[in-house]
């Protein structure tokens, strides 16, 4: 389920793919025009940024941008910079591993659902970069959002 910071972050990204070829923007921009408060930004920017997937200029005409190419990064590697795993479950991650208590994970059906359900969601996920969110609608972020909702009922 992506966390508001989550959708803080990509909305965030979503702005900052839009004006792209404009340079940076001031954070403070960012956050009015997204509607996201200041502080909270403040600290989603410094995690993309100590990620490598943002970086930032001081002074006049300074703020953040996006560091390489928006077609670099994938969405997953934003959801796991921001959130952690996005395996549903933590013996199925192939990042954040862990063994699920009392468990046999060779015979345990649900660890194989689970494996399918992170296969299909990484092969969206993987495929879709910052570029993709460069529609001004973040139609990705309301659909990932909608998805996690009806998952969680």
């Amino acid at each position: 389920m992506l966390t508001q910071k989550a959708i803080y972050a990509f909305r965030a990204l979503t702005y900052l793919a839009d004006q792209y070829e404009s340079g940076p923007v001031l954070i403070a921009d960012i956050a009015e025009k997204k509607r996201i408060p200041l502080k909270f930004l403040e600290n989603i920017l410094l995690q993309l940024k100590k990620a490598g997937v943002l970086d930032s200029k001081k002074g006049k005409g300074g703020g953040y941008f996006i560091k390489g190419q928006p077609a670099d990064t994938s969405i997953a590697t934003i959801m796991r910079t921001v959130d952690g795993p996005i395996a549903p479950l933590p013996c199925v991650s192939l990042y954040f591993y862990e063994r699920c208590h009392n468990c046999d994970e060779r015979n345990c059906g649900l660890h194989d659902i689970m494996e399918q359900v992170r296969d299909a969601m990484l092969g969206i996920l993987e495929n879709k970069t910052i570029e993709d969110l460069k529609t001004g609608k973040e139609d990705l972020v309301k659909s990932l959002k909608k998805a996690t909702k009806k998952k969680a009922t």
